[in-house]
C-alpha cells in the first residue's frame, strides 16, 4: 500500500490513531496542544500500522492504537486541571477499572452551596434530588491513573510528536503524519480520534464549508490558586458586588479557590496575601472565618468562554473534548464532557469492530452534541447568574436577584439544577 507523501514502506496498521491521548477503556481523554516541530525534518518517512490513532481500548475488547502527544509526560502531569466528577464519570471510571485510587483519595461531593451577598447561604442537595453522588478528584490524578493503565496494557504513547497532520479523512484508509527527532513518520489507521484541544490540528482539518462554530466570550476571567490546606467543607459559589468567588476542593488536604478578575489581570500583581484577603471579602463572614489559608502551590488565570463546533465527526475523524467544545468552568462540565465523548466514541468503535455495524458511529456527533449543548447552556446560565458584568444595568441586576430568589425558594428549580449539575445519564 502506498500513501501520498509517505514513501513506499508500509509499517503498522492500527484501528485508531489518537491525536492527544485518550488513555483509558472508554475513559478520559486529555487535552494536547498543537504546535510546530523541527524546521527541517528529514525526508525519511517511517510508516507504521494502526487501526485508530487516539482511543486506547474499548470496554469489551482491545482496539490497537497509537497515541500522539505533543509534550513529554512530565509536562502533561504537572498541569493543574478540573476536579469535580459527575456521577456518570465516577461510575464509568469504576467500570473500566480506574476507580480504586479515586475511591480511596477522592472527596465525595453531594451538593453545592450558594452564598449571595445580603441573603442567607443555602445548599442545593444533589444527592437528595437525584440519589447520585459526585466526586472531587483532580484531573491530574486521573491522568496519572490513565497513564498507569496505558502502560500496564502495553499501549504506545509517542511523546513530543510535532507537526501532526491528518490525511485522507473521508477515505477508508486515513493516515496521520508527525515529526520526531528530525524524521517524519506515518501512521495508517482506520479512524482518527481528535483529542488535541482547542488549538489542535484535528478540528482545523475539517473543511470550512463543513464546520460550523458557535462562540460566546465573557468580559472577565478566573484567578485561581491551589493550596495544600483543608478545603472549605462545601463547594460554595459566592455572588458579591466585588465579583464572583468559588471555594472548591481536590482532596482532604488540597484546596482550590477562585475569584472573578478582569481580563488584563497579571499574576505578579496578586501575591497570596492579597488573594486571600480579596477572596474572604467576597464570602459571608461565617464562611470567611472557616477558610484555612496557606501558601499557594499553583496560581493561574483563565478567561471564560463558551465554544461548540459541529459536526463532531468528519469522515474517519471523530472529535472529542476541547477539540470540539469549551464551556465556562462554572458548571464543572469540561472534564465530564470529555469523558462522555469518549464513552460514546469507544462504544461506537467497539460495535463496529465486533459486529461491522456503524449505528453508533453514524450517530456519534448528534448524540454527543445533545449532551454538549445541555452542558453549554447550563454553564452559561450559571455564569450569567453568579458573575458581575461591567455593562450590566440596574434592570439586569434586579432580574438576576429575582432569579436567585426563585432558585432559593423553589425545590422544583433546585431539583432541575441538581439533575443537570450531577449529570444526565448517557444515552443508550
Amino acid at each position: 500500500m502506498r500513501r501520498r507523501g509517505c514513501g513506499s514502506k508500509i509499517g503498522i496498521r492500527l484501528p485508531t490513531a489518537a491525536i492527544g491521548p485518550c488513555l483509558g477503556g472508554g475513559a478520559l481523554l486529555r487535552r494536547s496542544d498543537s504546535g510546530n516541530g523541527d524546521a527541517n525534518p528529514s525526508s525519511d518517512y517511517r510508516r507504521r500500522p494502526g487501526r485508530a490513532a487516539s482511543v486506547a481500548y474499548a470496554p469489551s475488547q482491545r482496539i490497537d492504537s497509537i497515541v500522539l502527544e505533543r509534550q513529554n509526560r512530565a509536562h502533561v502531569l504537572q498541569r493543574i486541571r478540573a476536579g469535580v466528577l459527575e456521577a456518570g464519570t465516577v461510575d464509568l471510571l469504576r467500570v473500566v477499572g480506574l476507580g480504586e485510587r479515586m475511591d480511596r483519595e477522592g472527596h465525595p461531593h453531594n451538593g453545592s452551596a450558594i452564598a449571595w451577598e445580603g441573603r442567607p447561604r443555602f445548599f442545593i442537595d444533589t444527592k437528595k434530588f437525584t440519589g447520585k453522588s459526585m466526586m472531587a478528584y483532580g484531573q491530574t490524578a486521573i491522568t496519572e491513573d490513565l497513564y498507569a493503565a496505558r502502560d500496564a496494557a502495553g499501549g504506545e504513547i509517542i511523546d513530543e510528536a510535532r507537526n501532526v497532520a491528518l490525511h485522507d479523512l473521508t477515505s477508508t484508509r486515513p493516515y496521520v503524519t508527525y515529526e520526531k527527532k528530525g524524521q517524519t513518520h506515518c501512521v495508517d489507521c482506520d479512524y482518527v480520534a481528535g483529542c488535541d484541544g482547542f488549538h489542535g490540528v484535528s478540528r482545523q482539518s475539517i473543511p470550512a464549508s463543513v464546520l460550523r462554530t458557535y462562540e460566546k466570550g465573557y468580559p472577565f476571567g478566573w484567578l485561581g490558586i491551589m493550596s495544600e490546606t483543608p478545603p472549605f467543607p462545601d463547594l460554595c459559589y459566592c455572588y458579591h458586588s466585588r465579583g464572583f468567588a468559588l471555594a472548591s476542593m481536590r482532596s482532604p488536604m488540597l484546596s482550590r479557590y477562585y475569584i472573578q478578575c478582569d481580563l488584563d489581570t497579571r499574576l505578579e500583581d496578586w501575591p497570596d496575601e492579597r488573594f486571600w484577603q480579596e477572596f474572604k471579602a467576597r464570602c459571608p463572614k461565617d464562611m470567611a472565618d472557616k477558610v484555612v489559608t496557606g501558601p499557594s502551590i499553583e496560581k493561574s488565570i483563565a478567561p471564560l468562554r463558551s465554544f461548540v463546533a459541529e459536526p463532531m465527526r468528519y469522515g474517519r475523524l471523530l472529535l472529542a473534548g476541547d477539540a470540539a467544545h469549551i464551556v465556562p468552568p462554572t458548571g464543572a462540565k469540561g472534564l465530564n464532557l470529555a469523558v462522555s465523548d469518549v464513552f460514546y466514541l469507544s462504544r461506537a468503535l467497539d460495535e463496529t469492530y465486533k459486529t461491522g455495524k456503524t449505528h453508533y458511529l453514524d450517530c456519534y456527533s448528534d448524540m454527543a452534541l445533545r449532551r454538549v449543548w445541555g452542558a453549554a447552556r447550563m454553564s452559561w446560565w450559571l455564569t450569567m447568574l453568579l458573575h458581575r458584568f461591567p455593562d450590566e444595568t440596574p434592570f439586569d441586576q434586579r432580574a438576576r436577584e429575582n432569579q436567585f430568589d426563585y432558585l432559593h425558594a423553589s425545590e422544583h428549580a433546585q431539583a432541575s439544577l441538581a439533575e443537570q449539575y450531577v449529570g444526565v445519564p448517557f444515552e443508550a
